[in-house]
């Protein structure tokens, strides 16, 4: 399951404060059961597109059951004390890879609508091999593609070693902490098979 949620910072916010925050709230979160990773993430103003400042949480559960225990078991409250109660967005996972990048610098949140008259059964293959070969891509560290089923959405999903460049459409995040207790256990991507030529 992908969870995510954001709080919009006031433009006179101590950035520094928040790199700060994440440092030291990241490592209470490194060993964290079922957890693939966690992101923390920010937003500034005037950088990769940013018209505000913005301090974001990213998760990629092992199971629901994790996410319903972060919930009720009291560590949400930490968040909920300091920036108050944001809304959570959370996707069924379709695929999720682990690529070969090591420090995970930037992230990449994108949503696609999927057209009404959409074969989903196709349009969820097509974005399985989608993610996969993103996770192939250099620098990345891991890839996940959801399902919103309510609003028939995509979210798509990079972390990556490497700063954005033309072709990344999204919203770019900086990476100021990635604890990641369970992402080795990740599957790697690895290169579609092809049919072999006929003659």
């Amino acid at each position: 399951m992908i969870a995510h949620y954001a709080h919009r910072l006031p433009a006179d916010h101590d950035v520094g404060a928040i790199r700060k925050r994440a440092h030291v709230r990241g490592q209470l979160w490194d060993a964290v059961p079922a957890l693939y990773f966690k992101a923390f993430l920010l937003r500034e103003r005037g950088h990769f597109g940013a018209i505000a400042n913005e301090y974001s949480s990213l998760y990629l559960w092992r199971e629901d059951e994790a996410f319903r225990n972060f919930l009720v078991d009291g560590r949400y409250r930490f968040v909920t004390d300091t920036f108050g109660r944001a809304a959570i967005e959370t996707r069924v996972v379709l695929d999720a890879s682990k690529g070969s990048g090591r420090e995970a610098r930037f992230a990449i949140k994108q949503e696609q609508d999927i057209p009404l008259d959409a074969d989903l059964t196709a349009a969820f293959a097509a974005e399985i091999e989608r993610n996969s070969q993103l996770a192939q891509r250099a620098g990345a560290v891991a890839a996940a593609v959801g399902i919103d089923a309510e609003r028939w959405k995509f979210t798509r999903v990079l972390l990556s070693e490497n700063e954005p460049s033309a072709r990344d459409e999204g919203t770019v995040y900086q990476v100021l902490y990635l604890a990641r207790p369970l992402l080795a256990e990740l599957p790697e991507a690895t290169p579609a098979k092809r049919e072999p030529a006929t003659a």
